[in-house]
Parts: structure tokens; sequence; C-alpha cells
């Protein structure tokens, strides 16, 4: 056999995936910086990454964002920041739509599984009702925010599977802003039912 047919032969192939058809930084946003290139379970490997970045959000939340005093009886009880994940979900919402739409159109495909930019909207959406400092004191949120938005990403109930059937780009990234909304609404009546936990 001469070079070329040992190369066909025993060479290692190269996969043609479907994101190769697109530009790099569009791949890269799309894919959160890679995290959707897993070949198994890319949404949850997409939903991971965005948690573990909403860690070192919160601390530079805690720190620098915007942040107001809790005042009972004249008595200053704490300081806590808000507002971070919820302009954090509504910018990556809107900015990822024109690159999902082209990802979408170059690689001629509806909602790939390795487009994951919407999970990592859908994550920090299910982080916006909570002050950074109770995620810091508390990292089971992250883990908490991870396990049931997967749930209502997966099942998509109480209508989030409507939103997937929006047009585009628009339902890649709405069912999971909704399903975050959910999320986030279920664990801030967590801490008002079990105020403790704070």
């Amino acid at each position: 056999m001469n070079r070329e047919e040992l190369k066909e032969k025993y060479g290692k192939k190269r996969v043609p995936h479907e994101w190769r058809k697109t530009d790099w930084f569009t791949t890269l946003v799309v894919t959160f910086f890679g995290s959707g290139m897993s070949p198994k379970a890319p949404g949850t490997m997409g939903s991971l990454a965005a948690a573990i970045v909403a860690y070192p959000m919160a601390i530079l939340s805690s720190r620098y964002w915007f942040q107001y005093t809790h005042v009972i009886n004249e008595q200053t009880t704490g300081t806590r920041s808000y507002g971070l994940f919820l302009v954090a979900a509504l910018i990556v919402f809107f900015a990822s739509i024109p690159f999902v739409k082209k990802a979408m159109k170059d690689t001629g495909t509806e909602d790939p599984g390795w487009i994951v930019i919407d999970e990592v909207c859908g994550i920090f959406m299910s982080l916006a009702f909570i002050p950074a400092e109770i995620i810091i004191a508390h990292p089971w949120i992250l883990a908490a925010a991870f396990g049931l938005f997967r749930v209502f990403d997966i099942l998509k109930p109480l209508g989030i599977h409507k939103f997937e059937k929006f047009s585009g780009a628009w339902g890649v990234m709405a069912d999971d802003l909704l399903g975050g909304f959910y999320t986030g609404i279920l664990i801030w009546l967590s801490f008002i039912a079990f105020p403790f936990l704070g």
C-alpha cells in the first residue's frame, strides 16, 4: 500500500461536525465556548458550564453590582446584590438571536443540540431572583438551579413547548428563557417558604 492508501485505511478520520459549516466566532458563541460540542448531552454540558460561570459572576456582583440595603427597625441587616443575572439573561437572549439564526442557516439545521447558548440564558434566568450573596454562601443553589432547569428544559411543561414553536432563533431561545423563569420562581418561593435557607 502506498502512503495515501494507508492514510485512508488507518488514518484518524475527521468527524464532519455541523458547526464547521459556520464561522468560528458564531460557533464560539452558540456552543458557549465549546461546551455544546460534547458528543453526549450537549445541553446538559452547556447548562453545567453556565452554572459554573455563574459563581464568579455572583462574586463580582456582590462587590461591584447595584446593591440595596435591607433595613428593619432602622437597623441595617445586610446589603444584597440583585439584578445582574436578570440583565445577563436578557443580554444573552437578545444578543444571541442573530448568532443562532446564522448558525442554523449556515448549517441547514433547526435547533441542533450543539447550540447551547439558550441553556446559558435559562440558567442565568434561573438565578435572577436570588441575591448574589446567598448564591455565594449556598453554592448548592447552583446545583438546584441546574437540576430544576434541566427538568423544565427536557419536559417543557406549563406552556414551554409552545414557546419552542416560535419562528427560527426566537423559538430556540424563548423556551429556555421561560424554563429559567419557572426555575427561578420555584427557587425564590423555596426561600419564602423556608426563610432559614437564606
